[in-house]
């Protein structure tokens, strides 16, 4: 069974950044990719960022730029360094694990909120 813990989300002005963590623990040697969603107000939850074990990437187009997802490997933690955040990003972002690069998997984490607002 797989277990993420996420950390970081906070308030920001616009502008600002923030770094989002998940760590991933009894993490399955078939977990190829990982990745951030996020689900704001009213709204479905939307695919953020993905990243494979070798270095696969996907993106929204809304983040392209701004938005930079990494992984440690021997940490089993995936991060998302998120710069000149605006109010749109505010959100809950959810970690996953599992799936490929376009589809999340089974994992998902608890949430951290982030808002964007002056």
């Amino acid at each position: 069974q797989v277990q993420l813990v996420e950390s970081g989300g906070d308030l920001v002005q616009p502008g600002g950044s923030l770094r989002l963590s998940c760590a991933a623990s009894a993490i399955s040697f078939s977990i190829n990719v990982m990745g951030w969603y996020r689900q704001a107000p009213g709204k479905q939850r939307e695919m953020v960022a993905r990243i494979s074990t070798s270095g696969g990437l996907n993106y929204v187009s809304s983040v392209k730029g701004r938005f930079t997802i990494s992984r440690d490997n021997a940490k089993n933690t995936v991060y998302l360094q998120m710069n000149s955040l605006k109010p749109e990003d505010t959100a809950v972002y959810y970690c996953n694990a599992g799936g490929d690069l376009w589809r999340p998997g089974s994992y998902w984490g608890q949430g951290t909120q982030v808002t964007v607002s002056s």
